[in-house]
């Protein structure tokens, strides 16, 4: 390609031309290379069809080099992206907000010198498009988690039993914030605790958790899990210290009495049953899927017999970043074992704790689409974290903070991928990563500003959640809107809003009345005002 110079929309269809080639030649999909680059597979194959521009020259350049481009193209792209989206390159001590002066013709380069021209030039123009953009972007290269659809709906209200955590107790003790619902699990809950000699139960301690749960009028999940010894004696033990067993029982006639049991004994103090944990994983079900799928059918008519109000979920799947555990969804779904539950378990976390809250979304993305093929489309809830979340270090204190209420908007945020409820992992638990309060202690930060999240969202409807230029924010920036009554009961909009990674001032909006914060502070604006959005979500009110 010469150096002549190109207009806007040929810029455009210039640069969805070579970045199409490029993808084609790199042989990935667009989910693959979206996944490699941060960004959805829809996306980039707008940007690909030139029904898109990337509102950055750092995501060209991210997304040209895992397909191999070389300095050439790197070069070629700048050229287009200068003209599709009309910004000039400045230089870097005194980045302008106009066109830059007429530039000479550009004489070739040795090959790394043009690589090295075409890297500074890419810095140059970045600096220039966070100084041009209608709002101010602190952060420059933002990749954007994989699976962030935007949706709008007729405004519904929000649960408050979305705000659940399980419970890593046994003496009782509720948590001091407010919360949505509870799940029993690491509370010597187990099969193996609980019936420790066939026919014989020790129910002391569920007793104690479900009276806890009903004096605080919070909905109960029992997790089953941790086969007695003496129901698998020859099977391989489980991960806990117990001896329980990470397998079925030799006979299924002892899987019937205890549910029968637990049910006759929890009455309706139990609000619903997950009828395995983490039955994809080997250190804790190791059994196949057909006899799982068979506890799944007994259970789920015990429970219904006993308890028609009773929530069945099936049991939880874990590790969704692997292949491995949709051929394992699938295999339970053709077995039809989902047929029998009212709810579908799943284990929502990040790949890494330190990873934003919001790359979750990837897994729901894919679990849905998982269930499409299955052809079910039940209400997920995401029950619990992953098996090694104890190896971790802890989180800083601020992030923690911010990571705990961002984990309940990702979960709102992904209701429109069916997912209804979100367990926490894990109160009274002071020894992971991220500690909502430990039992004994008062709540952390973490702890207090899910409480706060939860009071500004307590009588509130969503009607929509989105994320970056396809709302018009800043690529960084997640939004979600609702109605919410003031204090005269009249609907008011709100938004919440918060970056996942960097910080952008963005303009509050026509209406807007308050800001306030999860420290429990509030300022008030107008609107002319602007708001520094932080990994730390805010509430904007609106009159």
């Amino acid at each position: 390609m010469g150096v002549e110079a190109l207009d806007g929309t040929r810029g455009a269809k210039e640069l969805a031309a070579v970045l199409a080639e490029l993808k084609r030649r790199s042989g990935l999909s667009y989910q693959e290379l979206g996944r490699q680059v941060f960004i959805s597979s829809s996306t980039l194959h707008r940007y690909c069809n030139g029904k898109g521009v990337p509102a950055d020259y750092d995501l060209v350049v991210r997304i040209a080099k895992e397909c191999g481009a070389d300095a050439d193209e790197l070069n070629q792209l700048l050229r287009c992206w200068r003209a599709a989206t009309g910004q000039e390159p400045a230089p870097a001590s005194e980045p302008t907000r106009g066109p830059a002066p007429a530039r000479a013709p550009v004489r070739r380069q040795p090959l790394g010198t043009r690589f090295v021209l075409a890297a500074v030039m890419a810095l140059v123009v970045l600096c220039t498009a966070v100084a041009s953009a209608p709002y101010e972007a602190a952060t420059a290269a933002v990749p954007v988690p994989v699976g962030a659809t935007s949706w709008a709906q007729t405004p519904k209200p929000v649960d408050p039993e979305l705000f659940g955590v399980t419970m890593n107790s046994s003496s009782g003790a509720m948590p001091s914030f407010r919360t949505g619902a509870l799940r029993l699990w690491d509370s010597q809950t187990r099969w193996a605790q609980l019936e420790p000699v066939r026919g014989e139960y020790d129910w002391s301690t569920l007793d104690r958790l479900l009276d806890g749960a009903e004096r605080e009028g919070l909905p109960t999940l029992f997790v089953f899990g941790g086969t007695p010894a003496w129901a698998a004696p020859d099977a391989r033990k489980a991960a806990y210290p117990d001896g329980s067993r990470a397998a079925p029982p030799d006979d299924l006639d002892d899987w019937d009495a205890f549910v029968r049991a637990l049910v006759r004994q929890a009455g309706a103090r139990i609000d619903a049953y997950e009828l395995w944990v983490m039955a994809n994983h080997e250190h804790h079900y190791n059994g196949s899927v057909r006899t799982l799928v068979e506890m799944t059918r007994r259970a789920s008519r015990i429970i219904r017999e006993a308890d028609a109000d009773a929530t069945v979920v099936c049991p939880s799947i874990t590790e969704l970043w692997k292949a491995e555990a949709h051929e394992y969804l699938l295999r339970f779904a053709e077995s039809g074992g989902y047929q029998y539950c009212d709810a579908a378990g799943i284990k929502l976390y990040q790949r890494q704790v330190t990873d934003p809250p919001e790359t979750m979304l990837e897994a729901v993305h894919d679990v849905d689409r998982t269930f499409q093929r299955a052809g079910y489309h039940l209400p997920l809830w995401s029950t619990g974290t992953t098996q090694t979340v104890t190896l971790n270090d802890p989180l800083e204190e601020e992030t923690a903070a911010n990571h705990a209420v961002r984990f309940y908007l990702t979960g709102l945020y992904a209701r429109n991928r069916n997912l209804a409820r979100m367990y926490f992992y894990a109160w009274g638990n002071g020894k992971i990563p991220l500690v909502l309060q430990a039992e004994g202690q008062p709540p952390t930060k973490a702890g207090l500003f899910v409480a706060r999240l939860q009071q500004w969202l307590a009588h509130a409807d969503v009607r929509s959640c989105g994320h970056g230029l396809q709302i018009a924010l800043p690529e960084n920036v997640w939004q979600c809107e609702f109605l919410i009554p003031d204090e005269q009961g009249t609907l008011r909009t709100a938004r919440i809003r918060w970056t996942h990674t960097g910080t952008a001032d963005t303009p509050v909006g026509a209406g807007a009345r308050t800001v306030e914060y999860l420290d429990g502070t509030a300022r008030e604006v107008d609107d002319r005002d602007t708001e520094h959005i932080t990994e730390r979500p805010v509430l904007i009110r609106y009159g």
